[in-house]
């Protein structure tokens, strides 16, 4: 029985939630932040004030909440020649994937979590990758991810299950699971205090966070915030799920 987690957590909206989703499932919750030279990389600095918010505010996940850990990996970035690692205006590529998609990104964070698990005994990687609202990267799909499990658990001759609880959902229903994990105080910790933003902005306060509020990642969130702000009816399907 899988009861030890790691989650992947970044900071940003849909990694906190995965966080808060894993603490209400598992036993022991460990969590993994990367630095690979993310333009972003405030971030980076959410991760902490994240984490003392939920040991502070959340007493049954505080004592579910384990070790953090934190890698460098900019040498990702310095393979990278994308607007997510380089000072470069965001737009698509003639093969139609914008040049936020960082090659390998996802493929790396999760082995490198699935060698840390290894160690520490941890049989479950919880990641926010998402089909739905999306920009098309093929690291987030379902099937990649699906076969990434089998090529882990084989190469570590360990039963490692990679979940990914928001990957059928649009922002609007993370919107939603975030409200029913932790209420209206989790919302507000997600406006507050997580960072979406490509470019690192975070000098505007807007109702759904801090942001530009024109790149892709703030479009998404700031659109599935107004959505979820609507009401319940709005929610097509049970986000519980």
């Amino acid at each position: 029985m899988h009861t030890r987690a790691l989650v992947l957590f970044s900071g940003g909206q849909d990694s906190t939630t995965c966080l808060a989703w894993a603490l209400d499932r598992y036993q022991h919750v460990e969590t993994i932040g990367f630095d690979y030279g993310q333009r972003h990389s405030v971030e980076l600095a959410c991760r902490q004030r994240i984490l003392q918010r939920l040991r502070e505010d959340y007493p049954a996940w505080r004592e579910r909440l384990g070790e953090d850990h934190f890698l460098d990996l900019k040498l990702l970035g310095q393979i990278s020649e994308t607007a997510m690692t380089h000072e470069k205006a965001i737009e698509f590529e003639q093969n139609g994937l914008p040049n936020t998609f960082v090659p390998g990104r996802n493929l790396l964070f999760f082995t490198f979590a699935a060698a840390l698990a290894y160690r520490r005994g941890l049989s479950v990687l919880v990641g926010g990758m998402c089909e739905t609202d999306y920009s098309g990267y093929p690291d987030c799909r379902d099937n990649t991810l699906k076969a990434l499990q089998v090529s882990l658990s084989l190469g570590m001759d360990s039963a490692l299950v990679i979940e990914t609880p928001l990957m059928w959902l649009d922002k609007n229903q993370t919107w939603a699971l975030a409200s029913q994990l932790g209420g209206s105080g989790f919302v507000e910790l997600i406006q507050e205090d997580t960072h979406t933003c490509y470019l690192g902005e975070r000098g505007q306060r807007h109702a759904w966070g801090y942001g530009c509020g024109e790149c892709p990642a703030c479009q998404l969130r700031k659109t599935g915030y107004q959505q979820y702000a609507e009401g319940p009816s709005s929610h097509a399907r049970d986000v519980s799920a």
